[in-house]
């Protein structure tokens, strides 16, 4: 009861402070808008790849750009979690939140994780602008993921090593709508990353 107490008297103290610097005023200093390119997909897609290719790209165009890579956040800011339902659903909260505040930045996010569920998905849509968080589903064969097995954790999680594993022994809910689908056992990382780039030009995201 007492703990309640204290989140409650800490709610009331605490307030949002406006910036004296716009997300607009960054935009138009970076001479570009600033949204999040949210990869998700199975194990061994090709959305860490696709999300640095794109980077890289967009980078050499003079687009301020930055990678969440779930490997790397569960290095720092999410090392206390692990993944079980539960922890998923944090963990995307967290990169959610952490996203946000890269668009506010003026900087073109580009997001790299499983992120199985779709309701922690539309979560993330949900705290930024109508038409700053762009889907991407990078769809692959389970098949095709378990073939590739760059960190070898499908034959880990097959052999009951890994529990809670997506695809395996966690589920992975497909996007319904996502505004895009780049099927990787299908097109070059050189052919996804044009056809990524075509979908900011033509919605003027970027030059």
């Amino acid at each position: 009861m007492e703990n309640k107490e204290v989140k409650n008297v800490s709610q009331k103290t605490i307030v949002w402070h406006k910036t004296s610097v716009s997300k607009q005023d960054r935009q138009a200093l970076n001479g570009h808008k600033s949204c999040i390119l949210w990869f998700t997909g199975l194990s061994g897609s090709g959305k860490s790849t696709l999300a640095n290719a794109l980077a890289r790209a967009l980078h050499e165009q003079k687009v301020r750009t930055y990678v969440l890579d779930g490997d790397n956040i569960r290095h720092g800011l999410n090392k206390d979690l692990g993944f079980s339902p539960q922890d998923r659903v944090e963990n995307i909260r967290r990169i959610g939140e952490v996203a946000k505040l890269f668009v506010d930045a003026g900087i073109m996010t580009l997001t790299a994780f499983i992120s199985p569920y779709r309701a922690d998905r539309e979560q993330v849509r949900a705290l930024v602008e109508e038409g700053e968080f762009i889907e991407v589903y990078v769809k692959c064969p389970l098949s095709e993921c378990e073939q590739r097995d760059p960190k070898g954790l499908y034959k880990r999680a097959r052999a009951g090593e890994i529990p809670h594993f997506t695809g395996i022994s966690a589920p992975y809910e497909e996007p319904e709508n996502p505004e895009l689908i780049i099927e990787t056992d299908r097109v070059s990382v050189e052919e996804a990353v044009e056809q990524l780039i075509r979908y900011l030009k033509d919605r003027q995201m970027i030059p």
